[in-house]
């Protein structure tokens, strides 16, 4: 099957347009939709070169605790020699638009529209555009939580088209994950996923977990449950969930709804609320 991946362009919508409704704040979830992203959101990043990045979620007092999410939009011949500042920083590069190539030591790595990879805690890693087009990523970073008696995680690549979808159970392959981690282990303490519902397709409950989640829809429409109210959301969506917001999907039209989905996983709740 052929699935797309909604990208950003930027521009500033008309003046004779109104987009104020579709965007909400909110103690327990947060929609940041396709229309927010335009070129006077964007943020420029040190130690990268022709470069853009729309910033979606990061660690903040009522907001995301445990993860950033950024879509960053490189330019021909863009790129950074050290991308991650952060020594734990453990992230996802999940590309949605060209290619970028990633160089660790003497190992480089191409990845086209669809092309994934987890970087590791600490790992030496650079990224660049070596083509004559724009590229455009997802960036999904966090802390890596350290476990005495587990290794550090390590690095590797994948993709859409290489990974297949594994149907939930019960749900006549209406409702799949695309899992790019082994979920049984434990030195993984941050999945991102794609998730996908064909037409028709439905979460039948409200989901209510521990795990935060970030969600971006990269192709089709769906009514989504957040908290207590109903959303549309379509490509280019984005939404933040906090551990324990109820959450329920109808697919709606007639092209499957995929969204990238980040969630914290595998480790002890805390015991105290950290600042």
């Amino acid at each position: 099957m052929s699935y797309t991946y909604y990208t950003p362009k930027g521009g500033l919508p008309d003046q004779t347009e109104r987009l104020y409704d579709h965007a909400l704040f909110t103690p327990s979830y947060a929609v940041i939709p396709a229309t927010s992203m335009t070129d006077i959101v964007t943020s420029y990043l040190p130690l990268w070169q022709n470069a853009r990045a729309w910033i979606l979620a990061r660690p903040l007092s009522g907001f995301a605790e445990t993860f950033a999410q950024l879509i960053v939009e490189l330019a021909p011949g863009g790129g950074s020699p050290q991308p991650e500042p952060d020594p734990d920083g453990e992230g996802v590069i999940f590309v949605v638009n060209g290619a970028v190539t990633i160089g660790i030591g003497d190992d480089v790595h191409i990845l086209d529209a669809g092309g994934f990879a987890y970087l590791s805690p600490g790992e030496d890693w650079a990224i660049s555009n070596q083509s004559d087009h724009p590229a455009t990523f997802h960036w999904i970073r966090k802390k890596y939580e350290r476990v005495e008696g587990i290794e550090t995680p390590p690095t590797f690549f994948t993709s859409d088209a290489e990974t297949s979808p594994e149907s939930m159970p019960d749900t006549r392959d209406k409702w799949s994950t695309t899992r790019f981690f082994d979920r049984a282990d434990l030195r993984y303490d941050m999945h991102v996923h794609i998730v996908t519902f064909q037409p028709g397709g439905v979460i039948p409950f409200a989901e209510t977990h521990v795990m935060e989640h970030g969600l971006y829809v990269l192709q089709g429409r769906a009514r989504y449950l957040l908290n207590a109210d109903w959303h549309d959301v379509g490509p280019g969506d984005f939404m933040w969930l906090r551990a324990f917001c109820p959450q329920a999907c109808e697919a709606q039209g007639t092209t499957p709804f995929r969204y990238l989905l980040y969630k914290d996983v595998n480790r002890h709740p805390k015991l105290k609320v950290t600042s």
